[in-house]
């Protein structure tokens, strides 16, 4: 009878490594395991975080230096209230503008003073003065009327179907349609709130705020003028562009009247006269 033999481990029960072809491949080539002698690896160095930590540095110190340079010891972030910086400016322009008003006023009186015994500046002072209705830098008096613009007084869930919040406020091209038709229909001197302009004058509108010669004015505008009344409404009632803003007065409730005046007295004007133009870099 042959002798019991003892069963051999096949290789479905040896070890996986024994038959993993790629387990055998990876021990076979690894240094690390055919070689005990071979030096351990070691990590590739960091050069990208080596160059930028300085570069960083570096600009994180150029911005502080830039911060407290503009600070000079103050609060970078006070005075941030928009609307108070802007009431500061308009005051420090309004105050500028007297400043101005009395220089003139000084400069005028000096010259009638001294045109008697200068030819010359005798001359000078009798062509500004036949120039000073044009110029408007003389006070006037006179007939005339007052056109009040306004924003509607309704929340923007309250619009009529088609319409949004910008069509319940006054845009700069309503204020310029009314002074147009004035000066059309033969407007001989015009203030827009409590400024004398002419007809150079820059009507801008920045956001639901009037802008005019530096200074900033917010609704109600009052746009006045001297000359014929009667004229000046049919002026008013015939211009295409301020029908078409009475659309939106009786769509909205944007703000319009109109009201005369037997005497209105505007001061001289006192700005700038001179053109002011794009020039052609060359």
């Amino acid at each position: 009878m042959p002798e019991d033999v003892e069963p051999v481990a096949t290789a479905s029960t040896a070890d996986p490594a024994a038959t993993d072809p790629a387990a055998t491949d990876s021990t076979a080539t690894d240094p690390a395991v055919t070689d005990p002698a071979a030096p351990a690896r070691r990590p590739r160095p960091r050069v990208t975080w080596r160059l930028l930590v300085p570069v960083v540095t570096a600009a994180a110190g150029l911005m502080f230096a830039m911060s407290f340079q503009a600070a000079q010891g103050r609060d970078l972030r006070a005075d941030r209230d928009l609307p108070q910086l802007i009431m500061e400016g308009d005051d420090r322009v309004a105050a500028r503008a007297e400043q101005l008003d009395a220089l003139q006023r000084e400069v005028e009186a000096l010259s009638k003073a001294s045109a008697p015994t200068d030819e010359h500046l005798s001359s000078l002072t009798r062509r500004a003065e036949e120039l000073s209705p044009t110029t408007a830098t003389t006070a006037v008096r006179g007939p005339g009327l007052e056109v009040a613009l306004d924003d509607a007084k309704r929340s923007g869930d309250t619009l009529p179907d088609g319409f949004t919040g910008d069509d319940v406020v006054v845009h700069q091209q309503d204020v310029q349609a009314v002074v147009n038709a004035l000066w059309a229909s033969g407007a001989e001197a015009m203030m827009i709130q409590d400024q004398r302009v002419i007809s150079t004058s820059a009507v801008r509108c920045v956001g639901n705020t009037l802008i005019l010669q530096g200074r900033v004015y917010a609704p109600p505008y009052r746009i006045s003028a001297i000359g014929d009344v009667s004229r000046m409404q049919q002026g008013l009632d015939a211009d295409p562009s301020v029908t078409i803003y009475k659309q939106y007065v009786d769509a909205v409730g944007l703000g319009y009247s109109v009201a005369t005046h037997g005497s209105l007295e505007f001061p001289a004007y006192s700005g700038s006269v001179d053109f002011q133009y794009a020039r052609p870099m060359r």
